[in-house]
Formats: structure tokens, C-alpha cells, sequence
């Protein structure tokens, strides 16, 4: 099990600043942008036993934080 952050960041470090543009004139990106980030901590904090969660729930997390991850990135190559 790893507990890597996975932040936006370091994931795409090549779209930082599309990144910061976009949170600023794209709500939807924006809005996908914050769900990411809250989904990911939400996997953090169970990954490291902040707050455990079944195996179940960790899945369905981690399968929600790769389909915003994917649109997140559909978006900043479009641009």
C-alpha cells in the first residue's frame, strides 16, 4: 500500500501553470481540480490509518481520484 500524496503537481509538473490558470477562468476545471484533491486526501488519510476505511471504499476512492486524474489531463492537453 503506498502512501504517496499523488498531488497535481507532481503528477504533471509540465502543467503547473495551465494548472493555476485554469482554476482561475474554468469553473468545471476548477471544480474537478478540488474534487481530486479532496478524494486524494481522503486516500491519504486512510492510507496511513488517519482514518481506515474498508478495502471496498479504497477501491471505489482510488477509481474516482484515476477518473479525475484522466479528465484533469484530457483538459490540460486540450489547451
Amino acid at each position: 500500500m503506498s502512501n504517496t500524496p499523488h498531488e497535481l503537481a507532481e503528477e504533471f509538473p509540465e502543467h503547473v501553470d495551465t494548472m493555476h490558470r485554469l482554476k482561475g477562468e474554468d469553473a468545471h476545471f476548477a471544480k474537478l481540480f478540488d474534487e481530486y484533491h479532496e478524494v486524494n486526501r481522503a486516500i491519504h488519510r486512510a492510507e496511513t490509518d488517519v482514518e481506515p476505511t474498508s478495502d471496498a471504499h479504497m477501491e471505489d476512492m482510488r477509481k474516482k481520484r484515476l477518473a479525475l486524474k484522466d479528465e484533469i489531463y484530457g483538459i490540460l492537453t486540450a489547451k
